[in-house]
């Protein structure tokens, strides 16, 4: 049987180490801690025993921070439960905007500040397009916008997943716009627009950063470089913007399943090599593979999946239903059924977790709670 890894067990092994060893700030503190603890007896329990063959077994609580492996799935599989009764009866583009790597170490020195700006720039630019003429739409958009900081190796890579509906609700209110087919907007001219609009508030805010030697240097290349944003076909309906958004939304920079060994102080895990799409293994020291996990470690509170437009979280509710009607296009939308965490998991993975893992046949009653380990 193929052993089990998890990002857990290279924080146990290594963690210490490298807390000794390397500054840090109180967030990628806490994020350690927190996974390092997950699901062990140091967070607490309880104990459950079966009504059939009377075997026993404890059940350790999960730590739910946002950067853990082990705690995206529910809260994902909620969050989407959400989703599905926000859903419009029309097509979807999916767009990405990414920020050229010359200018990684300036976002990693004022990271919050520079990623709330980088929000506001793509959303600008998806508000300015959708107003002007030349774009037959003349509106307002909807936007869903997610960050991802990551390349499939682990190294920092900043770009914004945006899902957004193909048209855009008048600036009266009165009518819904639909767009072409093949695309929403032009993407060699929103990555014009991205790249202005981000250059100009960073240098607008440029005495309020933590600057290096190379900061302003590292501006002239960026202005010089071509900037990309990356347009996807369309989808064909609501149903199957369901099935992508799971794959963007929780994501965090590397499931367990990747990590392939632990062994030596030496990490391999798989990632996807873009340029042919083939699966590939890496091999990294632990101390830098835990540095490149740490680089993804958000600031307190900071969003990372943001809603603008009319999809902007105070109107979004009343939006959606407007524009359902003006479109005019019946939808069954899915009633909300409250889940119980048994039923929910055995939907997603098709384990039911109160089942008796010894005799298959009993149920596992719990007998009592087991406190937090402080030791």
């Amino acid at each position: 049987m193929k052993p089990h890894y998890e990002m857990a067990d290279i924080f146990r092994l290594y963690g210490d180490q490298y807390r000794k060893s390397h500054v840090m700030n109180d967030e990628q503190r806490k994020v350690m801690r927190a996974i390092e603890a997950c699901r062990t007896a140091q967070l607490g329990g309880h104990s459950e025993t079966c009504n059939n063959c009377g075997a026993t077994k404890n059940s350790y609580n999960s730590c739910r921070n946002r950067h853990c492996p082990k705690c995206q799935t529910m809260t994902k599989e909620d969050w989407l439960s959400d989703r599905k009764r926000e859903l419009l009866p029309c097509g979807y583009f999916h767009l990405v905007f990414t920020v050229p790597h010359i200018l990684n170490l300036l976002i990693l020195s004022n990271r919050k500040t520079l990623l709330d700006l980088l929000f506001s720039s793509v959303s600008g630019t998806l508000k300015a397009f959708a107003a002007d003429p030349q774009w037959h739409l003349e509106g307002v958009p909807g936007a869903l916008i997610i960050l991802h900081t990551w390349s499939q190796t682990l190294i920092d890579h900043f770009h914004l997943h945006c899902l957004v509906p193909a048209g855009v609700l008048s600036f009266d209110k009165r009518h819904w716009h639909a767009s072409g087919k093949k695309f929403l907007f032009r993407p060699e001219s929103l990555a014009k627009e991205f790249k202005k609009r981000y250059l100009s508030a960073i240098e607008a805010n440029l005495n309020n950063l933590s600057q290096s030697e190379d900061t302003r240097f590292h501006l002239r290349q960026a202005k010089a470089k071509k900037w990309v944003v990356y347009a996807k076909k369309p989808f064909a309906g609501p149903k199957r913007v369901l099935e992508y958004l799971g794959r963007y939304t929780h994501r965090i920079a590397i499931s367990n399943h990747r990590i392939l060994s632990i062994d030596n102080g030496k990490i391999v895990f798989t990632y996807k090599n873009r340029e042919d799409n083939k699966t590939e293994k890496m091999l990294l020291p632990a101390e830098e593979f835990i540095r490149r996990f740490l680089l993804h470690v958000l600031p307190y509170r900071f969003m990372k999946i943001r809603y603008y437009g009319f999809m902007a979280n105070k109107i979004r509710r009343k939006s959606i239903l407007l524009i359902r009607r003006l479109i005019g296009i019946a939808m069954e939308i899915e009633p909300f059924i409250k889940e119980s965490l048994q039923e929910k998991i055995l939907r997603i993975t098709g384990k039911d977790i109160y089942l008796c893992p010894k005799c298959k046949q009993g149920r596992m009653i719990c007998q009592r709670i087991l406190l937090p380990d402080r030791s």
